[in-house]
């Protein structure tokens, strides 16, 4: 095995995503050739129920994969197909959106009003983009054996190899 070295630690930023989520994101909207396929990392690791609960209200994806691991709180989904699933903690739903899909994803805190996970976004070939396919999103536990642990596994800089 070969070890590769690090390139670059980036520091995530802070960011306000759909109807005013806050969160961190290590990259995504910008600079994304390095990260090729990836096109977005979000960590939305929160204590704060206002800060989150607003959630991430009807919008169309195209093009992309959404990958959503849920550490704590969970997530209710649904979409415009009509299914709907709930991610907590320890979970992870792969979304694949070629074209014509709206969605939703609202965020809920755990007992003590965490609220962590993270959102990696994947880009599609032009072929599965272009093809106008909707796909139904999925949710399947990540761990078998036991939960996610109670931080976010993902650090709030990023190195990259």
């Amino acid at each position: 095995m070969s070890l590769r070295p690090v390139k670059q630690i980036i520091q995530t930023q802070p960011t306000i995503e759909g109807a005013g989520v806050k969160l961190q994101r290590a990259f995504g909207f910008g600079k994304t050739k390095e990260f090729d396929p990836f096109l977005l990392l979000d960590d939305f690791r929160n204590d704060n129920p206002k800060d989150y609960l607003a959630g991430f209200p009807w919008h169309p994806h195209r093009g992309i994969e959404t990958i959503t691991y849920v550490l704590a709180g969970s997530v209710e989904h649904g979409d415009s197909l009509g299914n709907k699933g709930k991610m907590t903690a320890g979970d992870v739903q792969w979304m694949t959106a070629g074209s014509g899909i709206l969605h939703q994803e609202m965020p809920k805190g755990d007992t003590k009003g965490r609220m962590h996970g993270f959102q990696l976004w994947a880009n599609l070939p032009s072929a599965v983009s272009a093809s106008g396919s909707k796909s139904r999103p999925r949710a399947t536990p990540l761990l078998t054996c036991s939960r996610a642990p109670a931080r976010s596994a993902i650090p709030r800089n990023l190195a990259r190899f």
